[in-house]
């Protein structure tokens, strides 16, 4: 007999991150939401819905525990062996409680795939250790009661304050090249977009797997240098990087689990947000 928890308590493992605290902040208001973060900063440790938690040295459990959340969001970065401890700890709990988990995977699941965009159903194949790592988690949760998992796997994810745009603003201050991948075509999405999708999700206890992009497809060089003119007026030094001679694909498009029109986004929505 399963243990049941009171209607909706969620817990974001790894709150204190750019995606992570997006969602809590979108979610908070609506729910009783709770949060992990690593690095103690005195927004966190005076914020009692806020848990310490390092990946690498605490266990899971412990916070699952004291939460007793209806749903988990991992969003949580670290060490792989590390993760991939905690998650079955994770699972072991949803499999105790009825907890339904909703993991933030990623394009790169499909990394050995370039000749074409990939979709929810086709088969995952990676050749960086991030993306075999991300198929593991994957996998392992993929085998909770299908009911009890959402698998979301993501693009390259923007916003105003996103890491990728700081890391940009400041090498062009430092007068270094940004990176541009001229082969690369990818599908890309916006922060705020995700934390709408994740909230959408939860309301209609939607569950499988999801692929969060933009539906249309952009060559990463060309994208990159949109958002360099929105950003910065001076000339900016551009390191163009081929990884292949050909096109390259990783890019994420929904076909089978698909959200309604005001949920998805395109390339022009997401630079549009950039330059606000």
């Amino acid at each position: 007999m399963k243990k049941t928890l009171s209607k909706h308590r969620i817990l974001i493992l790894g709150a204190s991150g750019y995606i992570g605290n997006a969602l809590y902040k979108e979610l908070g208001p609506y729910f009783k939401t709770f949060g992990t973060y690593r690095t103690p900063k005195k927004i966190f440790e005076s914020n009692k819905q806020f848990f310490h938690y390092n990946v690498e040295e605490d266990d899971v459990y412990e916070i699952l525990e004291a939460t007793k959340p209806t749903i988990v969001i991992s969003a949580i970065r670290g060490d792989f062996n590390a993760q991939t401890i905690a998650h079955q700890h994770i699972a072991e709990f949803a499999l105790e409680y009825g907890t339904k988990v909703i993991f933030l995977s990623s394009a790169n699941v499909f990394d050995a795939y370039s000749k074409y965009p990939s979709y929810e159903l086709d088969k995952t194949l990676s050749h960086s250790i991030y993306g075999h790592f991300k198929i593991k988690i994957e996998n392992m949760l993929l085998r909770l009661p299908k009911k009890q998992v959402a698998v979301l796997r993501l693009p390259m994810v923007f916003g105003q304050q996103c890491p990728r745009i700081q890391e940009m603003k400041l090498f062009i201050s430092e007068n270094e090249s940004v990176e541009i991948f001229p082969n690369l075509i990818m599908n890309v999405t916006l922060d705020k977009k995700v934390t709408q999708q994740i909230h959408y999700i939860i309301n209609r206890e939607k569950f499988g797997i999801f692929h969060l992009g933009s539906t249309d497809l952009v060559h990463h060089d060309e994208f990159v240098k949109q958002i360099i003119e929105t950003i910065s007026p001076k000339k900016v030094l551009l390191k163009q990087v081929y990884t292949t001679n050909d096109d390259r694909y990783l890019a994420v498009l929904p076909k089978f689990n698909k959200l309604p029109k005001h949920l998805e986004i395109t390339s022009d929505k997401v630079l549009e947000e950039l330059t606000k």
